[in-house]
């Protein structure tokens, strides 16, 4: 009975979607059905608008995260889709609270920061002054230069020159002006590289390893807290990453509020900041993958996948990384739970956890489930940004150009228009997900999107919020999605897994890439 009521509602359906597209390659009504929807019913708009207003940012360990979980899970429920979180280990629980940071001196300003991820917080207003990281000519130098942090905010970034796009410098300034302030700003940047590692403890011998101990050092030495700015060269973006200190906070400024302090601090004009920033530690709690499944008719234990990281850092809302690849697969799987409601294969969906650790989720799903990794027909994987898809590589399966080509031949050149293809493509990839798989030789493909500025105002940053999100592009990339699921599960063959040979990899495979490695199933063995 089920069937027939989808073939009728299918074939009435075709006229309209024929009216919307007349590019599609072939009559096949499920296509055309999936366009449909995707197109003229998408619920792209009210799954991002809650995922990322409502539960907002899901950093792993948060009980923010483990909300978006449940609401994950109660969503597919609501569907008629399986659902059901995975734990795969423990992490670093962290509450976070509001954060007000405001220059009391020598004039009032409320300044635009934040305590970067597990940051402790300030139990209370704390006032303090500010300092500069100090000049030093040797290591031993600023050991003796350390006593002086005690009870002080310390600033540790470079102030940059100005906090005007590289973009609006091309624009409007003479060329001269613009060359000089990129020669200057190169050299302020190598100069602050050789102040940070003129710091260095005994065996910091990189300034990676220097800048990333240094506020651990200003932390023993009784600073009150530690002042960061990591711009992403945008108007008013800052990237947000993860604190190191335990006991005192670490704030980032916005690159504009941090050249207003450092400058202050460096000009011996007295700045003192007040910091009332609330958190809360909440010790090892439980991490999970979310996993939604429509079981297969005829080939349950072979399986299409579909894929994206659910967490996020929490400086924004995470909407474009990685809200639009998580709404991708959402919307995806609704439409194909209503147009395709006995797959073949096994249809399934994965919304990853700590991603942003180094895809430890994926990588715990995939070692702790050999038997869908063996099974895969095929994994789309989708992370970065909100632009419509146009990068779809191999990943260096050197026979699946086939089966690829098969797909989107089938698909309507809407779709299609401007897409780049890479055959065989390389075995690379370990930026996402997708690179979980890759490594045990199974079928994963990333399906790369337009950027959007990604880099530059999205990735990472204090303004990944709903307002970036372009719904005419989502609801594109959510419709080919379930269209290639369709046709990968629908395949009568089985995507070859020969591989392009890997020079420097044991027998030409990749087995010893980090995401083929034993994951970490607590935050006290993920080395940051």
């Amino acid at each position: 009975m089920k069937t027939r009521t989808f073939a009728a509602v299918a074939l009435t359906c075709v006229a309209a979607s024929a009216a919307r597209a007349q590019t599609f390659a072939t009559n096949d009504p499920v296509l055309r059905r999936i366009w449909t929807i995707g197109m003229d019913s998408s619920r792209t708009y009210d799954l991002a608008q809650a995922l990322t207003d409502s539960i907002g940012p899901r950093l792993t360990g948060t009980p923010q995260q483990k909300a978006g979980n449940d609401w994950l899970v109660a969503t597919y429920k609501s569907w008629g889709v399986d659902a059901r979180n995975e734990q795969y280990g423990t992490w670093r629980g962290w509450r976070r609270g509001v954060t007000h940071v405001d220059l009391v001196s020598p004039r009032v300003r409320s300044l635009e920061g934040t305590t970067l991820a597990w940051s402790p917080g300030t139990k209370g207003a704390v006032q303090a002054p500010a300092v500069v990281l100090p000049d030093v000519q040797s290591a031993a130098e600023f050991e003796r230069w350390l006593p002086n942090a005690k009870g002080k905010y310390v600033l540790i970034s470079m102030a940059q020159p100005t906090c005007r796009p590289d973009t609006a410098w091309a624009a409007s300034a003479t060329p001269e002006s613009y060359a000089r302030m990129k020669e200057e700003r190169a050299k302020a940047s190598a100069a602050w590289q050789a102040r940070i590692l003129r710091t260095a403890a005994p065996g910091d011998s990189t300034f990676g390893l220097a800048n990333r101990n240094l506020p651990l050092r200003l932390e023993r030495a009784g600073a009150r807290g530690v002042i960061t700015n990591l711009w992403s060269q945008g108007w008013g973006v800052d990237k947000i990453f993860n604190a190191r200190t335990t006991t005192i906070p670490t704030l980032d400024l916005s690159c504009e509020d941090y050249g207003l302090v450092f400058r202050l601090a460096e000009r011996n004009q007295g700045p003192v900041l007040r910091v009332d920033a609330e958190s809360q530690a909440l010790g090892e709690v439980p991490v999970f993958n979310t996993i939604a499944e429509i079981r297969g008719s005829e080939k349950p234990d072979e399986y299409v996948m579909l894929s994206a990281h659910f967490d996020s850092w929490d400086g924004g809302s995470g909407a474009t990384d990685n809200g639009t690849g998580t709404v991708t697969m959402m919307e995806a799987m609704r439409i194909l739970k209503q147009v395709y409601p006995h797959p073949k294969r096994t249809i399934l969906v994965g919304h990853w956890s700590g991603e942003e650790q180094g895809l430890v989720g994926s990588r715990a799903f995939a070692a702790d489930h050999p038997e869908i990794v063996k099974g895969l027909q095929a994994l789309f994987n989708q992370d970065n940004g909100t632009g419509r898809i146009v990068n779809i590589s191999a990943t260096g399966l050197v026979n699946a150009g086939g089966n690829y080509a098969n797909w989107l031949a089938r698909l309507p050149a809407e779709l299609t228009r401007g897409l780049n293809i890479s055959f065989p493509g390389m075995p690379g990839g370990g930026g996402s997900d997708y690179a979980s798989f890759i490594c045990y030789g199974a079928p994963a493909f990333n399906l790369g999107s337009l950027p959007f500025d990604y880099f530059t105002y999205t990735w990472h940053t204090n303004r990944d919020s709903f307002d970036k999100i372009v719904f005419d592009d989502l609801k594109s990339n959510a419709t080919m999605t379930a269209m290639l699921v369709y046709l990968a599960s629908e395949d009568p063959t089985t995507v070859p897994r020969d591989r392009r040979i890997m020079p420097d990899a044991p027998n030409g495979a990749p087995q010893d890439w980090p995401p083929c490695q034993t994951p970490p199933r607590k935050s006290s063995e993920w080395t940051r």
